[in-house]
């Protein structure tokens, strides 16, 4: 009589599948290569099926195995599907300006029924992704360990923006925030002339708006705030990439991959 596997032999080949390989699929699993090998060979014994053809350096499925990955991605799904009020809502957390651009234009970008539900995070420090504070984080540089999936989505400039060029203050950042970049410009700059600070961006726009003082806005909003025109070029130093990041096995559910295609495609045409 055959053994029936359990859910965690299903889970580790599911990642083995998704990622075509043992040793791609390994830190994703959270397991050895060699772990990772036997447990697919037990698997293959416990059902009678060869699920893999095994190469060199990948593992291809084989009939029965595509069969297997169908089946296990609707459990993936029906397990998604269990407390909708819960799973459904994405966690996204970006800085504040991505945040509020973002939270601003939901009405175009999402609609009810789309099969998940935006939840921002709005914060300048990163929130761990692993431990699955967020679904999805909106970043400025590629994910740097093997655990986490990243896509570019393009640039993101900034210039100095005033309510004119007479302005000659500057808005400096609260020295108890944590320090953006931005600041950091301004401070390196131009810190002999900062007239007033801010603990958060979006204060510091609004009395750049009253006149205050000039501050670094990113481009897509400084182009957004009526009061406000460019001076100057966009800063070259300045310019970092796009980056959408999420656990390297979220992003395979359901409401998270839906989130992600809606994103990357309002992104990747904000930095074009």
């Amino acid at each position: 009589m055959q053994a029936q596997p359990d859910w965690d032999s299903l889970r580790l080949f599911a990642a083995v599948a998704r990622e075509g390989g043992i040793m791609r699929a390994a830190p994703v699993a959270g397991t050895s290569p060699a772990i990772l090998s036997r447990r697919m060979r037990q698997l293959e014994a416990d059902l009678g099926q060869v699920l893999f053809r095994r190469g060199a350096a990948a593992y291809a499925l084989t009939a029965d195995g595509r069969a297997l990955a169908v089946r296990v991605r609707s459990m993936e799904e029906a397990a998604a599907a269990i407390g909708p009020g819960q799973v459904q809502r994405v966690r996204i957390s970006a800085g504040s300006w991505t945040a509020l651009d973002l939270a601003t234009r939901m009405g175009t970008l999402w609609r009810p029924g789309a099969g998940w539900v935006p939840e921002f995070v709005t914060c300048d420090r990163m929130l761990d992704i692993a431990r699955r504070e967020v679904g999805i984080g909106i970043r400025n540089r590629a994910p740097d360990t093997p655990w986490l999936a990243g896509r570019r989505t393009g640039y993101v400039d900034h210039a100095v923006y005033a309510t004119g060029p007479d302005v000659s203050g500057w808005i400096g950042q609260d020295d108890a925030a944590p320090p953006l970049p931005s600041a950091l410009w301004i401070t390196a700059n131009h810190g002999d002339a900062i007239s007033t600070r801010a603990n958060s961006p979006i204060l510091a726009a609004a009395l750049a708006e009253a006149g205050l003082g000039r501050m670094v806005l990113p481009t897509f909003i400084g182009a957004s705030r009526p009061g406000l025109v460019r001076i100057g070029d966009p800063i070259p130093e300045l310019r970092n990439e796009g980056w959408l990041v999420c656990h390297h096995e979220g992003r395979h559910l359901p409401p998270v991959r839906r989130a992600l295609a809606v994103l990357a495609r309002y992104l990747r045409s904000r930095s074009a």
